[in-house]
């Protein structure tokens, strides 16, 4: 018997409130500090006897579980793709935060700005890696200045002409006077195993990704 409690980790923020109908469905409800937006703790006791939760940001939530801080846990697929942590098993597409990675222009750009016509680009974007192998793909060369945030801010400073960015209803991409001009690909938040977690306790993690699918069935 393993005494080392099992560590979900979870993401903060919008995501984390879609969560929780599915944790509730899979029966895992985490102490009332954690619903406190007044409490700083990052680490929670659960209902269920040696299960605790821990809660970070959704880059961090792949980094715990790719080196077995945590053994379960919940990324988005930008996240996944963008670090390919060979150490992560995601068996599970849970269905919420949906949204998309994007290239945007300032609209006064005009339709002149053709991507297919592009052979180097200069972006801003949180996703360096996705940005060079979608662009390497068709042979562009991309210039990938790291942002963490205020992506849409880059091209109205001069920083560069163009974004890398996730989008889900646009109105922001508009409120800052830029409009989506290639989609890359669609984003949804998976449930996430350490692989090595897996193999060596498969009668602790295997449940969750059972309770979790059956969760989404019946949502």
């Amino acid at each position: 018997m393993i005494d080392e409690p099992l560590v979900i980790a979870l993401p903060k923020g919008r995501i984390l409130d879609e969560l929780r109908p599915l944790m509730t469905r899979a029966g895992l409800e985490p102490e009332p500090a954690f619903d406190d937006p007044g409490h700083r703790g990052l680490r929670f006791k659960t209902n269920v006897p040696g299960v605790e939760i821990i809660r970070a940001r959704s880059f961090d939530v792949a980094t715990f579980v790719a080196f077995g801080a945590a053994h379960i846990g919940v990324a988005g697929r930008d996240v996944l793709m963008e670090f390919d942590y060979q150490e992560i098993y995601a068996p599970l597409d849970l269905g919420i935060g949906p949204c998309r990675l994007a290239v945007a222009a300032p609209v006064d750009m005009g339709d002149d700005d053709d991507p297919t016509r592009w052979s180097h680009i200069r972006v801003a974007t949180k996703y360096p890696g996705i940005t060079r192998r979608h662009f390497a793909a068709r042979g562009v060369q991309a210039e990938c200045i790291k942002l963490n945030g205020a992506m849409e801010l880059a091209p109205s400073l001069g920083l560069c002409r163009r974004i890398v960015d996730l989008v889900s209803s646009g109105a922001t991409l508009k409120a800052n006077g830029l409009r989506e001009i290639e989609h890359i690909t669609d984003i949804t938040s998976r449930l996430i195993v350490n692989r090595a977690a897996l193999k060596t306790r498969p009668d602790d993690v295997a449940p969750w990704i059972n309770r979790f699918e059956e969760a989404v069935e019946t949502a």
